[in-house]
């Protein structure tokens, strides 16, 4: 069942403050992006799934790219900071490595599936969209790849690359267990990961 068919429609007519309307606003529309994709995603649709006026959606955003881009911009954000916590959480690197493969299981497995608009949009062609996806996928291997250089004291371009790898298998495998039917319970997935990576991160020495 579709994000569209589990929420019922929103009813129309009710005030809120501006700011309460943005983030009703947002949350319908992540409902049908991620339902819909961004290309038969209408504002109609959207409008309908939070109860509201063409206009008044019009009112916070100016268009179907820029109230796509508000919510990358939020779960871009999410992400990171997700990412930071964990590292930060910690001075035990294994502890580390867990935790940070675990920060990514939990984005995917979030029931908004907010990580489909990051990692499996529909829009990468569009450059504003292209900019962001890959800003995030390289803030957070540059916060993986500052822990990295200060522990181990390797260059600067080799901390980046290993950070790289490790980001990129987390994320990866994270959306293969969600769409393989989460058959592993989701802490042992992210534990196996997490021994899988930290076997070959802890081949470089603490410095």
């Amino acid at each position: 069942m579709t994000a569209i068919e589990q929420t019922e429609a929103r009813p129309r007519g009710t005030r809120l403050p501006r700011r309460a309307r943005r983030n009703q606003l947002l949350g319908a529309a992540q409902e049908v992006f991620v339902a819909q994709g961004y290309h038969a995603a209408a504002m109609d649709d959207i409008a309908d799934r939070a109860g509201v006026s063409k206009p008044v959606l019009y009112q916070h955003f100016p268009g179907k790219l820029e109230l796509y881009l508000a919510l990358l911009d939020q779960h871009c954000e999410a992400l990171l900071q997700a990412v930071r916590t964990a590292l930060a959480s910690t001075t035990d690197n294994k502890q580390r490595v867990a935790a940070t493969m675990d920060a990514y299981f939990a984005f995917v497995e979030d029931e908004g599936g907010a990580f489909r608009l990051v990692f499996e949009s529909d829009l990468t062609n569009e450059p504003a969209v292209r900019e962001r996806v890959d800003k995030v996928s390289l803030d957070c291997a540059q916060a993986v790849s500052e822990v990295i250089s200060e522990d181990t004291k390797l260059p600067t371009e080799q901390s980046m690359l290993l950070a790289v790898g490790l980001c990129g298998m987390a994320q990866i495998t994270a959306r293969y267990w969600l769409g393989a039917g989460q058959r592993i319970p989701r802490d042992a997935a992210a534990k196996l990961m997490a021994s899988l990576s930290w076997r070959g991160i802890a081949g470089f020495p603490l410095q």
